[in-house]
């Protein structure tokens, strides 16, 4: 056994299957499948399950792979040491955010970011998927839930709220839901996952409720949200950060104020994988999204 095989096995395990490790690697299929059953043969123990779809560590094959992964980080962080000595920090920061948050709240972020470090390279995608985060290249992916995934390091970064919210002018023509109940008869403005009925949490005083709803406009747009709610066309269910200029200069009234509402989760969280290595450029960028979370968060509070 050597580190090139130990790596290897990171790799596959990495990647998910065979045949996405090859091009990772920028080998073939067969070559990748040789060199895993060799590492196999020399430990004299199955490492992977193999199924048409995917491949999975056995409990051999974990500790390895948890090895060849502290063995891989350490090679990397010696090549990046030796790489950027006497240079401003470089690198790439790949990372997925949801498209409303992304949009409104971290674009300015981003932004600064990139003045601050100009040789950093951000990979941005704006997107609300959550299946296998990890497994598309990405360094690091925020995201709406409420608990995060246990095999994923989570960073809080804060409370998600909902508003229920209307324009003046619907307010006045329609009046506003005074109840949970009243949701159900409303024209509703939000965003749903698609194919799955939409279940609206209502927390007060630690009690949960929930409400089954039927929006009337649905889009993973908060921009064309924000504007259907400013056109009058309904109530929107939409998380504070969309409407919070409109907020501030009177743009759009709200209800049910004394309730948490929900609908994806109530926290926004950081998720990376645990053993993966961070750059400088990726550690750098974290620390930086934190500390604007933790200042916006501050001032909410106040």
């Amino acid at each position: 056994m050597d580190v090139n095989s130990l790596t290897l096995l990171v790799d596959i395990l990495d990647a998910g299957n065979l045949s996405e490790a090859a091009r990772r690697l920028k080998m073939s299929r067969a070559n990748v499948s040789y060199h895993l059953n060799q590492l196999e043969r020399s430990v004299g123990l199955q490492l992977v399950r193999r199924t048409t779809r995917r491949v999975e560590p056995t409990e051999i094959g974990l500790r390895l792979y948890e090895h060849g992964r502290t063995i891989q980080n350490a090679l990397l962080a010696a090549r990046e040491s030796v790489t950027t000595l006497g240079q401003s920090l470089q690198g790439r920061v790949r990372l997925s955010v949801p498209s409303g948050y992304g949009q409104i709240v971290m674009s300015d972020w981003l932004i600064a970011f990139k003045r601050l470090y100009p040789g950093i390279v951000l990979d941005v995608m704006f997107e609300n998927r959550v299946e296998d985060l990890m497994r598309d290249e990405v360094d690091i992916a925020v995201r709406v839930m409420s608990e995060p995934p246990q095999n994923l390091v989570a960073r809080d970064m804060g409370p998600v709220r909902y508003v229920a919210c209307a324009s003046p002018e619907f307010a006045q023509t329609h009046g506003m839901p005074a109840t949970l109940e009243d949701l159900r008869a409303a024209p509703l403005i939000t965003a749903a996952v698609i194919g799955k009925q939409l279940r609206l949490a209502a927390y007060l005083h630690d009690e949960r409720h929930e409400v089954l709803l039927e929006p009337t406009i649905i889009s993973e747009n908060f921009l064309f949200l924000r504007q259907a709610v400013q056109a009058g066309l309904g109530v929107g269910l939409v998380p504070d950060y969309v409407v919070q200029d409109d907020l501030k200069h009177g743009g759009v009234v709200t209800a049910l104020d004394e309730w948490r509402l929900s609908i994806f989760g109530t926290h926004m969280y950081m998720l990376y994988m645990p053993n993966r290595h961070h750059t400088r450029a990726a550690a750098t960028f974290i620390e930086f999204m934190l500390e604007q979370t933790h200042r916006v968060n501050e001032a909410r509070e106040r």
